[in-house]
């Protein structure tokens, strides 16, 4: 029998767990253009205070997700960056859909109007999650940046709130 998974805010004190999951998706080469896993101080300055969540199994970290503001302009104050990532051993638990499902609720809540993802074409797994959660395709940035010195596309995927903004 499998324990409950539990969702809860992200903590300060969530971070190493944070991390290891977040080093894990840096490892997989098609998670993100990071090198590297920020301190905290670095991560916490880059991310919204609000609409950054954990999902748990018997205390243990099993992913997270938060959001990042794609613009310091205020025009773009109503839209959030999506970073949702599961660790390996987790994953095809729900983890992800809970943790994304969740984020649209907070990020409704907090008056975001559209939440997008950048994602590595590679990325079947965090494609699918997205589509199943409404998220649309919008288009291909092609070669937008290099990692290990490739070029490397990005799909863009969106979600529109159906409450906020319309």
């Amino acid at each position: 029998m499998r324990d409950q998974l539990t969702l809860r805010p992200m903590e300060a004190s969530d971070w190493e767990a944070v991390a290891r999951i977040y080093k894990e998706g840096i490892a997989t080469g098609f998670a993100t253009f990071e090198t590297d896993v920020p301190t905290y101080d670095s991560w916490d300055q880059a991310h919204m205070n609000s609409c950054r969540l954990v999902v748990t199994e018997n205390n243990r970290v099993l992913g997270w997700a938060a959001l990042s503001p794609v613009s310091s302009r205020c025009v773009y104050g109503g839209i959030g960056e999506v970073s949702v990532y599961v660790a390996h051993d987790s994953r095809g638990k729900g983890v992800g859909r809970l943790l994304l499902q969740a984020l649209v609720h907070e990020s409704e809540s907090e008056g975001l109007w559209t939440i997008q993802s950048g994602i590595f074409p590679e990325n079947k797994g965090s494609i699918e999650l997205h589509k199943k959660m409404g998220f649309r395709y919008i288009g291909k940035r092609e070669k937008v940046g290099k990692l290990h010195g490739v070029w490397k596309d990005n799909l863009l995927f969106e979600r529109r709130s159906t409450t906020v903004g319309i």
